[in-house]
């Protein structure tokens, strides 16, 4: 058990700067280094294709890897460090660049920024890769999203927590030059602290008897192999369309540009209704992530993805219908303080309800994917008898980074239609416009993607039956190549879940 709680703290370490990075480097160059609001948005996309990119090619790194330190221990240690020394230099020393020299500031942006992706994707990959030998029950897999959603708040929740709050006027005032600088360490100390616990997770099971049907005998996979492996995976597909389509969701909806139009622009007091509606999410999640683990160790991580992802489509459409009907008069605005006081309205009552709901049925199913990548994994070791979690993983997130790519990007340029030259921050006034744009970034763009998570998980075959029935053949065949017997002949033996002796059918 220690391990299912302290492995998923990696995908707390690296959301650290998920948040850090992806949501504030296109403010950061725009308003503390004075790069265009247009080309900061669009290096942040471009940066988000480098990544993904880069994943394969580190994914089949990982999958010959088999060192003295094991698989997945040495890209998490690797990863980190590149991360942190690129995050000191890029938020720490480049404003320091004098305005004159303004060409050094976009070469430094770029590189920084460069190194750092590559640090993330080493480290990132290890989450959904080490899912395959960190467990192969189908009952214990769900229990992945519970502890790696605890260790987001560690990392994720404690950057969103804090950040608003130094940016207020008794600290920073806004997010300038001094956030950024004070930040930085802080995000860089949560981060190595909750890899070094996930680190403690996977040593155990970072050996080779636990990798695949023929352990430290696994044979070699050519990179010529994969394209094939790829299109021989239909399941692996379909995740990939789900998994892409939840990151959209999740980058765009939450994204501060967003959140500064919605809350401080529209609403008009960001101070006092972007942490009381983050942390009414984050309370609204918590029942449903003992549902949501319920339902798949019932029914399959399936049935509980596309379950609780239409109740936060339904839910939405009533966040939509609110954000409509804003600014018909002063009834249509959301309060919680006024002066010191409580001052809650119908209006308000009413999105509580519909976000709260809808925010917490879809956060809590945001990280399913991921253990849903090693059924992937081992159904593709079922079906070729290879055990490539790396490639698998990283494949994954590719799409996955392909599709969140566009969040940046599609904000800036829908800041920059209505008439901004700057992104938009909790002080910005309101400008003709913003409700349209923040109507279709926070709730028309999560819906569609929402809608693409329910079309490609309706033709995803490996329900909880067909997993179970998988985990039981591999199990078998392994034992058989353990006694001697070649991985080919293992495959010819048992085919069928009716072959395999009921020891294995667990």
């Amino acid at each position: 058990m220690y391990q299912l709680v302290l492995f998923p703290m990696n995908n707390g370490a690296t959301n650290v700067y998920y948040v850090l990075i992806l949501s504030y480097i296109a403010t950061f160059g725009n308003t503390v280094l004075g790069i265009a609001t247009v080309f900061a948005s669009f290096m942040v996309t471009g940066m988000r294709v480098f990544d993904a990119i880069t994943d394969p090619i580190i994914g089949a790194l990982m999958d010959k890897t088999n060192g003295k330190f094991g698989k997945f221990r040495p890209f998490m240690v690797i990863g980190s460090v590149i991360m942190a020394v690129s995050v000191i230099c890029l938020y720490v020393f480049t404003p320091y660049v004098p305005e004159s020299m303004m060409w050094l500031r976009y070469v430094l942006f770029i590189l920084l920024y460069a190194v750092w992706v590559i640090g993330y994707t080493f480290q990132t990959s290890v989450t959904r890769a080490a899912q395959a030998v960190l467990t192969n029950d189908p009952n214990q897999r769900p229990l992945f999203t519970i502890f790696n959603t605890i260790g987001s708040l560690l990392g994720m929740g404690a950057m969103q927590l804090v950040g608003p709050i130094l940016a207020g006027d008794s600290f920073f005032g806004d997010y300038n030059q001094s956030w950024f600088a004070f930040m930085a360490p802080i995000g860089i100390i949560v981060s190595v602290a909750l890899t070094a616990l996930a680190i403690i997770g996977i040593w155990e099971k970072d050996q080779p008897k636990y990798f695949g049907i023929g352990g430290a005998k696994q044979e070699k996979v050519k990179v010529s192999e994969y394209i094939e492996i790829i299109k021989a995976n239909k399941p692996m597909q379909r995740l990939m369309v789900a998994g892409g389509s939840c990151k959209l969701a999740l980058s765009i909806a939450t994204n501060v540009t967003v959140l500064c139009m919605l809350y401080g622009c529209m609403m008009g007091n960001y101070d006092t209704l972007y942490l009381p509606m983050m942390v009414l999410g984050y309370v609204f999640a918590v029942p449903f992530f003992a549902l949501t683990v319920r339902t798949s160790q019932k029914y399959g991580q399936k049935a509980s993805l596309t379950k609780y992802v239409r109740v936060a489509l339904i839910c939405y459409v009533g966040v939509l219908i609110l954000l409509l009907l804003w600014g018909h008069g002063d009834a249509f605005n959301l309060s919680i303080m006024t002066d010191g006081s409580l001052s809650i309205n119908l209006y308000t009552i009413l999105f509580i309800l519909c976000f709260g709901i809808g925010y917490g049925a879809y956060y809590a199913t945001a990280d399913m994917p991921i253990p849903m990548v090693a059924d992937c994994a081992d159904y593709e070791t079922y079906r070729s008898g290879k055990f490539i979690p790396g490639i698998m993983g990283t494949l994954f997130s590719l799409v996955d980074k392909l599709v969140s790519s566009l969040s940046a990007t599609v904000v800036g340029i829908a800041v920059t239609i209505i008439g901004l030259e700057q992104l938009p921050t909790k002080t910005t006034p309101y400008a003709d416009g913003m409700n349209w744009v923040v109507i279709i970034l926070f709730c028309v763009i999560p819906m569609c993607a929402w809608a693409l998570t329910l079309w490609a998980m309706h033709g995803y075959d490996l329900d909880g039956k067909r997993i179970k029935d998988i985990q039981a053949i591999n199990a078998a065949r392994k034992d058989c190549v353990a006694q001697g017997m070649s991985l080919d002949a293992a495959m010819e033996k048992y085919q069928t879940i009716d072959q395999v002796p009921d020891q294995y059918k667990g």
